[in-house]
């Protein structure tokens, strides 16, 4: 009918204004800087999430979060059985920043080096037999543990 004005099309996608030299737009996908830090950098230079309050160490910060410098122990400790569904917070903050080991409810066991405790997980490094990965686990998936 009037195939050049388009003043009577109605677009419902607004693809009429699409423009083909940029792929896509920050408003094309959800992006979280809670999770991953600003998007681009601040006029300063300081990329990442702003500091917490003074003496603030958050989990993955700080001098602390650092895998160990040495191996875990060469021995097995005796695993000690909790008859429990899952391991209490509180119970294993203790072994924050010492060699512990775990056993999983999956028949798995490792030596592990806890740097963070959360209301229902824990991460920091688990030795893999040559170095250190940092890991983090849900605390159902932990049968027991020790920590020396």
């Amino acid at each position: 009918m009037y195939p050049n004005d388009q003043s009577f099309y109605y677009d419902p996608y607004n693809q009429l204004d699409y423009d083909q030299s940029t792929p896509f737009s920050t408003e094309d996908f959800y992006y979280d800087e809670r999770l991953f830090g600003p998007l681009f950098p601040s006029p300063g230079g300081r990329v990442g999430p702003p500091p917490g309050p003074p003496g603030f160490q958050g989990p993955g910060q700080g001098p602390q979060s650092a895998p160990p410098s040495a191996p875990p122990p060469s021995f097995v400790p005796a695993q000690t059985q909790v008859g429990a569904f899952a391991v209490d917070p509180g119970s294993i903050r203790g072994c924050l920043f010492r060699y512990t080991y775990v056993w999983l409810n999956n028949r798995q066991q490792f030596w592990f080096y806890p740097t963070f405790v959360g209301r229902t997980s824990v991460s920091g490094w688990r030795w893999t037999g040559f170095n250190w990965m940092f890991f983090g686990i849900s605390l159902r998936q932990i049968q027991s543990f020790t920590c020396v």
